[in-house]
């Protein structure tokens, strides 16, 4: 019976408060990221109406067509660049806050920006909305590196990787939503699309309200507050019983390996060895996520649909249609991250993706001359959706928390922050030359990079899986070719690596 409850321990369970503490978390802010991606795309042409109505009502003159476009340009594109300066604000408020702390401050970013465009057709003022879509978008840059950050950190190591991807599946819900809420028939309509625009300050709303009564992460609360009492405390809460000491040791382990450290700044990380595999991982597969085309994907799946036959005013529920196939294959991420593996669920992912952009390519291509091509892209765009939600979107976030200890996590996430929303920023900004200038081929484009991504993840990137974050460390010590985790005294050692001692 002994044997059997220390083997229930060993492995950890999915506890009421750590359930409540990864909905709560995800739901107040990766939602909200989902949200905002997909909540102005409905109402386009209401708020540039809008924009113009408005311009009219002060100068006595509309806007002329080019500086409408890039005034809506702006716009949206506010909002991957707010998620790039939110990116960068993750190192000093994990560290200064703490993650739970980090998360109800970021709510600032949310509440205050859902006001302004709540009031903005009252208030009579589009400055208002571009203004609030940078504020959203700083939330959305810190909730994307905070939550998995987070959420890796409560969970025990079995749970990690379904628990990791939690914050990905409510980034689909919250797309889903959007397209939902944004049916014409619902909020997309000339009375709806502020109100639409503005539900986005509810799951913050209610974020701020429950997420003070969880824990903060144990490990945040023993590695850097030093507080061992709490820590137990919270390990307590999140697994259910009293006997924590063997998770409290295996943090205090990390701790140990890397006291002599200290906290690793952006440009230390750069310069370190034996985080060199680790860091260009990061940059590779936070890269291929957003370059593979999904945002593409998405802009042109209207296109798509038009040219299979769908008539225009059933479009918006096929997207949504498409949305809620995201979710299903998300849910099923979840539940086959711990069975399959990370490695190979993002293996699998990338080469669905690959392969759905080379089909895609030709039935374009073809789709004036064969009847039935248009069907065939149709089908590219659901196995490409279905693809990048298996392993593209959800792994990577959760491998930065994986590959990295206490003390670089936090720049770690700044990095590979960074490099989602400038390659997020940088596809919005010129796929539409790309679709100009290459018609129906820009998918190569996408596809060249699937290719590439899927070769490095074969060649480099281990399997994490029920392994420790100390386990995981010392297979990239191997790979770093240094001789142990203490970053600062490598340049010292001439020596041979030493074998760790079993």
């Amino acid at each position: 019976m002994e044997q059997q409850d220390q083997s229930m321990k060993e492995e950890g369970r999915l506890t009421l408060v750590l359930a409540l503490a990864t909905l709560i978390a995800a739901f107040g802010s990766s939602f909200q990221y989902g949200y905002n991606v997909a909540a102005v795309n409905s109402p386009a042409l209401l708020m540039q109406q809008f924009y113009n109505e408005t311009y009219y009502s002060r100068t006595g003159e509309f806007i002329e067509d080019f500086p409408l476009t890039l005034l809506w340009s702006v716009t949206v594109s506010m909002f991957p660049f707010g998620g790039f300066i939110g990116s960068l604000l993750v190192g000093p408020l994990v560290n200064k806050f703490g993650r739970k702390g980090a998360l109800l401050f970021n709510n600032i970013f949310s509440i205050v920006p859902a006001i302004l465009m709540g009031c903005s057709k009252v208030a009579k003022s589009f400055e208002l909305i571009i203004i609030s879509r940078l504020l959203v978008g700083i939330c959305a840059g810190l909730s994307s590196n905070v939550v998995p950050m987070y959420l890796g950190e409560l969970a025990p190591k079995n749970l990690r990787g379904a628990l990791g991807v939690v914050p990905q599946l409510f980034i689909t819900v919250g797309i889903l939503v959007a397209q939902i809420f944004g049916l014409r028939n619902l909020l997309a309509n000339v009375d709806g699309w502020p109100i639409l625009l503005g539900l986005t300050g509810v799951p913050a709303a209610l974020q701020l309200l429950l997420l003070p009564f969880f824990p903060e992460s144990p490990r945040y609360l023993l590695i850097q507050k030093k507080d061992e009492e709490a820590a137990k405390k919270a390990l307590q809460r999140l697994r259910g019983w009293d006997s924590v000491d063997r998770e409290v040791a295996e943090i205090r382990q990390e701790d140990e390996a890397e006291k002599a450290a200290g906290f690793i700044s952006v440009l230390k990380l750069f310069r370190m060895r034996s985080l060199r595999w680790q860091l260009l991982s990061v940059i590779v597969l936070m890269a291929g996520q957003q370059l593979s085309g999904v945002n593409a994907i998405y802009y042109y799946a209207d296109q798509i649909y038009l040219s299979a036959g769908v008539q225009e005013d059933h479009v918006q529920y096929v997207t949504a249609g498409t949305g809620a196939v995201n979710v299903v294959m998300t849910i099923c991420a979840v539940f086959v991250v711990e069975l399959l593996g990370r490695r190979l669920l993002l293996l699998l992912g990338f080469s669905i993706c690959l392969t759905a952009c080379c089909v895609l390519t030709a039935a374009l291509a073809l789709q004036d001359t064969v009847s039935w091509m248009p069907y065939v892209s149709i089908v590219c765009v659901i196995a490409y959706v279905i693809g990048h939600a298996l392993g593209p979107s959800p792994i990577p976030a959760l491998l930065i928390t994986e590959i990295f200890l206490q003390s670089s996590r936090p720049s770690a996430f700044m990095v590979g922050g960074s490099v989602h929303w400038l390659s997020n920023f940088a596809v919005g900004l010129i796929f539409p030359f790309i679709q100009e200038g290459l018609g129906p081929y820009s998918f190569i484009v996408f596809a060249v990079i699937c290719l590439l991504t899927t070769i490095y993840v074969f060649l480099i990137v281990p399997e994490t899986k029920a392994k420790t974050f100390i386990e995981i460390n010392q297979i990239f010590t191997k790979m770093n070719k240094v001789s142990e985790v203490h970053p600062e005294k490598e340049e010292l050692k001439e020596l041979p690596p030493v074998t760790s001692e079993q």
